[in-house]
């Protein structure tokens, strides 16, 4: 047996605490998207957006996620849940395994979209905020799959093959055991770390803002896992025009992030000056209480003296505070 990558024993795929099983792949998803939540955080609030703003979406995008990433898995596995002798109602054993990244983008769009406008953060704003923490956290959450003893290719010969028992259910048939297979969990997890970098001095670069960035994010997750689905020797059951229903999910995002990439470029030239959707701008607070209006200059008390009640500009705010940018 050529050694390889090790696949971590299936005892460190979960453990129990008291009545509970905790799975390691759910850790590595939460682990995923504290890291995301914090990153944009420290993103959006370093563009004017309230320190709170992205709990507020989060808690809207995450569960439209899951249930897109739920709902894509099992369209696109239907033999897996509605085939002969197969039991429909395993379709709500989301702890059975079985979520798509694919899915979980456009339900958390979703999700992020009404978070946004609950909030009166544009969702640009937020999308161009997200990008390379999408990114982190799809790069944290690949470990899950190692953990799982999945998402692995085609045989390989290659010293980082990685090693899978021949007791894997995916196993492939007629395949010796003691073969190393592509690991495309650590194929994607270095492309999604390399694509944090790439997005952030790209996006510092060219200024990219109005969804560019996340544009850019759309076309560099896309073009991995068209490559990467073709590595795969689990593909999807539903194959449109002979390719699996992922790649055509990868190439979707591709065309729409070129796509989101010039046409947002050529509708806003301009610089974003807020992230906040025009008349939503919050009011500063100091101490919990509405901000105080400035004390009036030597040009402005003569109108008051005079009779006229001087009020603060309409619309004019201290900028709020800001942290430095760091996904």
């Amino acid at each position: 047996m050529r050694a390889g990558i090790p696949s971590p024993d299936l005892t460190w795929s979960s453990f129990s605490v008291g009545p509970l099983t905790v799975h390691t792949y759910a850790l590595c998803l939460l682990a995923g998207i504290a890291a995301a939540a914090w990153l944009t955080s420290r993103r959006l609030t370093a563009r004017g957006g309230h320190p709170d703003a992205v709990l507020d979406i989060v808690i809207w995008a995450v569960p439209f996620g899951i249930l897109g990433a739920r709902l894509y898995h099992v369209l696109t596995h239907w033999g897996d849940y509605f085939g002969a002798g197969q039991d429909p109602v395993r379709v709500l054993y989301v702890w059975e395994g079985g979520i798509a990244i694919l899915g979980s983008l456009i339900g958390g769009a979703v999700g992020a979209w009404i978070g946004c406008r609950r909030t009166g953060i544009r969702f640009w704003s937020f999308a161009d905020a997200l990008a390379p923490a999408m990114l982190l956290a799809q790069a944290i959450g690949r470990l899950g799959n190692w953990f799982n003893h999945e998402l692995f290719g085609r045989p390989t010969t290659l010293p980082w093959g990685l090693e899978i028992p021949a007791t894997n259910g995916a196993f492939p048939d007629g395949v010796p055991d003691g073969t190393l297979f592509h690991p495309l969990f650590l194929y994607e997890l270095l492309w999604n770390l390399l694509g944090v970098a790439v997005v952030l001095v790209l996006e510092k670069r060219f200024g990219l803002r109005w969804g560019r960035a996340f544009g850019l994010y759309l076309v560099w997750y896309g073009a991995a896992r068209v490559w990467l689905e073709m590595l795969r020797i689990d593909p999807t059951s539903v194959t449109p025009l002979g390719l699996p229903a992922n790649v055509w999910g990868a190439l979707v995002a591709v065309t729409l992030g070129v796509a989101i990439v010039v046409v947002q470029g050529r509708r806003h030239p301009e610089p974003e000056t807020s992230v906040h959707v025009p008349g939503r701008e919050p009011r500063d607070e100091v101490d919990g209480e509405p901000a105080q209006p400035a004390e009036a200059s030597p040009s402005t008390a003569q109108p008051a003296a005079a009779g006229s009640s001087a009020g603060p500009t309409p619309g004019a705010e201290t900028p709020p505070g800001t942290d430095a940018p760091t996904r």
